[in-house]
């Protein structure tokens, strides 16, 4: 295949142990780990062009580029990442590391299809000699950021130019701009919330009811039986999915279009389009990402809520922030609607944050983070272009 000239190119994931022990917010330590993360352009000499990005629920430190000539797809934020793209590589060195806790990391090895080892739940507990499952610790967006925090430190990078993120990854930006506000000059917080509501926790809660209860799930030990929890995986993901997506976006892309065939007038049969979109992702999923890593993750987004800790108040949790942000929504994003961004905004316009807002009409849904729609590249780039460095 021919690389795209506007594509970081072929990149290679690096990989950094950390000896220093983690505190965690659950109340346990984690005494070492790995972080698995991949860098796209280049370091200027006053290591003040850093970007962090921080990747979604179901992404990984994969953000950009291909990792060899015949990859059939690049990183997740190809449309952002690259030479001349909002995310201008020719201007800034860009890190994006996997989650603590995700299943791309390189601790131990895996029975799951993954490109890389797991630095999580299907990692190989050093207490016992067998895979973390359940037991690998909760973990939140504080973690992260934290552990993200001694990756910065190792790379000798003293402020990030920018830290940016669509969904959970936004709400990684906003945290490192709460918890390290002399680290981050601007933050970009795109299609987030300052917490999920109780619908978004009811989603999370079906999505992982679908794997625990899988027959395959064997309490968090599949591993151990050589199983994989298939079909839990698939519906969890399937119902994810819908909830990315928009009913104008399903309409015009699926309609009630049926297969070819017709009716078969069975209830097991997959007789219209939008059933077979919605299994082959589901399919798909199951194959690369690890069952315990989804509960891990989706208990991160639940947990996350900046104003807890200051009564409540939005505003109060955001006053210590120094960064400029930068916050984007989707108007048919009904997941983190617009109303979700307006909240953060307007606290931070409240907590006397320098903010700018953007509000994209489009219709792709929670999912137009990843797209390349015209107007949210604009504006994107347009503030990135701003950013002193």
């Amino acid at each position: 295949m021919t690389i795209p000239t506007d594509s970081v190119g072929i990149v290679m994931p690096k990989t950094h142990h950390f000896d220093a022990p983690l505190a965690l917010d659950c109340g346990r330590t984690l005494d070492g780990y790995d972080l698995v993360y991949e860098t796209y352009g280049e370091l200027n000499a006053d290591r003040s062009n850093a970007m962090l990005i921080c990747h979604a629920l179901s992404s990984d430190h994969h953000a950009a580029g291909y990792h060899h000539e015949n990859d059939p797809k690049p990183g997740w934020w190809e449309t952002c990442i690259g030479p001349g793209k909002p995310i201008d590589t020719n201007r800034f060195f860009v890190v994006c590391p996997n989650n603590l806790g995700g299943c791309k990391g390189s601790t131990g090895p895996n029975t799951v299809k993954l490109d890389e080892e797991s630095t999580g739940p299907n990692a190989v507990n050093p207490d016992t000699g067998k895979r973390y499952g359940l037991d690998f610790p909760i973990v939140t967006v504080k973690d992260w950021v934290r552990s993200q925090e001694r990756l910065a430190s190792m790379l000798g990078i003293d402020k990030w130019a920018a830290v940016a993120g669509g969904s959970l990854g936004g709400m990684q930006a906003l945290q490192w701009a709460i918890d390290f506000p002399d680290r981050v000059d601007n933050a970009i917080i795109i299609a987030a919330a300052p917490r999920l509501s109780a619908q978004n926790i009811a989603f999370n809660e079906v999505a992982r009811q679908a794997i625990l209860s899988d027959p395959d799930f064997y309490n968090g030990r599949y591993y151990e039986y050589d199983a994989l929890p298939r079909r839990g995986l698939m519906v969890a993901r399937m119902l994810g999915h819908i909830t990315y997506l928009c009913e104008d976006a399903m309409r015009d892309k699926f309609g009630r279009e049926l297969h070819a065939g017709g009716m078969n007038f069975s209830v097991s049969d997959t007789e219209f389009q939008v059933q077979g979109y919605l299994q082959h992702q589901g399919e798909a999923f199951v194959d690369h990402f690890d069952a315990n890593t989804y509960l891990l993750m989706t208990k991160a987004l639940d947990y996350f809520d900046p104003a807890a800790d200051h009564g409540d108040d939005l505003a109060e949790a955001l006053s210590c922030i120094d960064a400029r942000c930068f916050v984007v929504s989707f108007t048919s994003d009904w997941r983190f609607s617009p109303v979700r961004s307006k909240e953060i905004v307007d606290a931070m316009i409240k907590a006397h944050v320098d903010v700018s807002y953007a509000e994209v009409e489009e219709q792709n849904g929670h999912d137009a983070f990843l797209m390349p729609i015209p107007y949210y590249l604009e504006v994107f780039h347009a503030f990135t272009k701003s950013i002193a460095l």
